[in-house]
């Protein structure tokens, strides 16, 4: 236990470190806007579910997304290759998979919990990547793993901490397998195809697959309600926005500081929760720091490896690709939120 707070803390110094050296210029901004955008989508989807089925507003806010991103993408569009649109078509698979099942989960639990849970994908990336790619965990990957187990112990039965899930629980948590496989099948394929292209496929495969579920789980499309349709086309239209503004931001962004940064999705999301009147009692708000703890430290590497994220010489500046992100690194995102 001692030699865990000691790794702890000592990585906490470095996130410290990290923050301090950050510039923050246009793009770090964007990035930090984005993810508070991200932040409030929790609230926004749990509400809206008082309109609409689950499955069907998926499909609404992802097909939205899709088209919206095809008219900025329509010039790419036609050097479509079966490449990209098999590549489009595996990502779809995990958004639809992942942002579907924590949408059915958000049914029956707070924002708040489902954005803390759903920051448990982080730590899982890198054990994804052990079992596909035979790349193993790095020690600080395992720490950041055991911390954010902790923590989700504290957050989810704050009572009695034991294994008791409810569904909604349940669910989130599976969910975070697929949002953690799309960050590995973006990671193998963002080399290799067009980003556009790639982008508009995904978000409508993901649509699609959304409304085809409908009928299999006996979900009946909604009445008309302005409170949907509001709601899907907003999110529709944020996640082609941070789509794009993450492509642009992550050209001088490097993998540590966009985590770093993303790390505050949950955080945000837990203060517009507890503004609209969520309330976690305090065992379980320090769950919700072991989670975000963990994937901070799950994406940092010992103090003694070399700080390739910071140059010494140089300052990232917008447009500056001299940042981009090496070919064996992953910067994890929340997705096609």
């Amino acid at each position: 236990m001692c030699t865990i707070l000691h790794y702890t803390m000592c990585n906490m110094l470095h996130i410290r470190d990290v923050l301090g050296r950050i510039r923050w210029g246009r793009a770090e901004l964007a990035l930090i806007g984005i993810t508070i955008v991200w932040g409030a989508t929790f609230l926004i989807v749990h509400l809206t579910l008082e309109h609409t089925g689950p499955w069907f507003f998926v499909g609404i806010r992802f097909l939205t997304a899709g088209l919206l991103s095809a008219i900025v993408f329509h010039r790419v569009l036609r050097g479509l290759r079966w490449k990209e649109f098999a590549a489009g078509s595996a990502i779809g698979v995990t958004i639809y998979l992942g942002y579907g099942l924590q949408t059915v989960g958000l049914q029956t639990i707070d924002s708040s919990t489902s954005a803390f849970l759903t920051a448990l994908y982080v730590p899982l990336v890198p054990l994804l990547q052990w079992l596909v790619f035979r790349k193993a965990p790095t020690r600080m990957a395992l720490l950041g793993i055991a911390l954010a187990f902790i923590g989700l112990i504290l957050l989810t039965d704050p009572s009695s901490v034991g294994l008791h899930w409810s569904t909604g629980e349940i669910l989130t948590l599976l969910s975070t397998v697929p949002i953690a496989a799309e960050i590995v099948l973006i990671g193998l394929f963002a080399k290799r195809v067009n980003v556009g292209r790639v982008t508009v496929i995904q978000l409508l495969v993901a649509g699609i697959l959304a409304f085809l579920t409908m009928p299999i789980v006996g979900e009946q499309a909604p009445a008309f309600s302005w409170a949907w349709l509001a709601s899907a086309l907003a999110l529709g239209a944020a996640s082609c926005l941070i789509q794009l503004t993450m492509n642009w931001a992550q050209r001088s962004v490097s993998p540590t500081r966009a985590t770093i940064i993303y790390a505050g999705e949950p955080v945000w999301a837990g203060i517009i929760g507890r503004i609209a009147g969520d309330r976690l009692p305090p065992i379980a708000i320090l769950g919700a720091a072991l989670i975000v703890i963990g994937s901070l430290v799950s994406e940092l590497r010992p103090r003694s490896a070399p700080d390739a994220e910071h140059p010494t010489d140089t300052t990232p500046h917008d447009g500056d690709t001299r940042y981009a992100e090496p070919a064996d690194t992953h910067a994890p995102s929340p997705g096609a939120r």
